[in-house]
């Protein structure tokens, strides 16, 4: 079994010597790996740092450069130099807990030997233990993203492995000139043909940085508002049989917002389902009045923003 672990990063020269290092550390265990960089176009010592790293020649790494296209789009662009049976991101202000690939060889039957499964999803735990969000009902769950975040109530980031040759079908579809969209737009389209399997071990460790995605989601929000007006479309498609109203409520009004902020014709009949069409109905125009209030659209930029490297 062979890993490839793919990292897009920007300006973050200082944290990659966390990751590397967690690499290093886990380069005795029986896994092989190779470490895929996409530098998207940083100015500080980023290129000089994995130099460094490279001249050791403790840990495969490969190192490309692409003028600043986002977070996304750099993640594209490293899938073509997979050679991995298996695939990861791991964000650059991130690192791997000790053991890590071990436990992922520990359940890799699971994933490489059901043409069903498309990722393991493991858990992720901050520098003091803590878990994000909570473990899984039970270990090694079956289930799929959307299931999870919407029938099941799970909350908090959790970390997928790839079947690669799975995985390769698939990419993060930017619109128009945005940098960014949420990864969940991808797993969604994934999750229409296969499942996940869950297993509750953590094998990544980090914490939100204030320059990332999480810390500035209403700045996201409103510089990629195409991406997620497509992401939310997309969902009021699947069938939300089994999804708690306070989460189709969650649906509809994130449609809204969205469909406001990049100003979409036609979103009320381009909703499916008649349920969801009267329900986008009874909620535009107090949805509508709401996103004015939050959001002033002579204050979106469009320079560039750290979007959770």
């Amino acid at each position: 079994m062979k890993i490839s672990i793919l990292t897009a990063t920007y300006n973050r020269a200082d944290d990659l010597e966390r990751l590397y290092t967690s690499l290093v550390v886990n380069s005795n265990s029986n896994v092989e790996y190779e470490w895929l960089i996409m530098d998207d176009g940083s100015t500080d010592k980023t290129k000089l740092i994995i130099d460094n790293f490279k001249k050791q020649n403790i840990v495969k790494i490969e190192y490309h450069y692409q003028e600043n296209q986002g977070k996304m789009s750099a993640i594209n662009n490293l899938m073509q130099y997979v050679t991995g049976d298996l695939v990861m991101a791991c964000d650059s202000d991130d690192y791997f807990a000790t053991g890590a690939f071990d436990i992922i060889k520990k359940y890799e039957d699971l994933l490489l030997n059901d043409d069903t499964v498309y990722a393991l999803a493991f858990l992720k735990k901050n520098e003091k233990g803590k878990i994000s969000g909570e473990e899984f009902i039970e270990d090694q769950h079956r289930s799929d993203m959307f299931s999870l975040y919407f029938r099941e109530k799970m909350t908090g980031e959790k970390i997928l492995v790839f079947k690669t040759e799975i995985r390769k079908k698939y990419k993060h579809i930017l619109e128009a000139d945005e940098k960014f969209v949420t990864e969940a737009r991808m797993y969604n389209k994934i999750d229409q043909d296969y499942d996940i399997i869950c297993i509750n071990e953590a094998i990544i460790i980090g914490d939100y940085k204030n320059d990332g995605y999480t810390k500035n989601i209403k700045r996201v929000f409103e510089t990629a508002p195409l991406g997620y007006y497509e992401y939310f479309r997309e969902l009021l498609q699947v069938n939300l049989k089994g999804v708690p109203f306070s989460k189709k409520m969650y649906i509809y009004k994130h449609y809204i917002l969205f469909a406001n902020l990049s100003a979409r014709d036609k979103a009320i009949s381009n909703v499916h389902g008649l349920f969801n069409k009267i329900m986008i109905i009874i909620l535009w125009i107090p949805g509508s009045i709401a996103t004015k209030r939050k959001f002033k659209k002579n204050h979106i930029k469009n320079d560039f923003m750290d979007e959770g490297y």
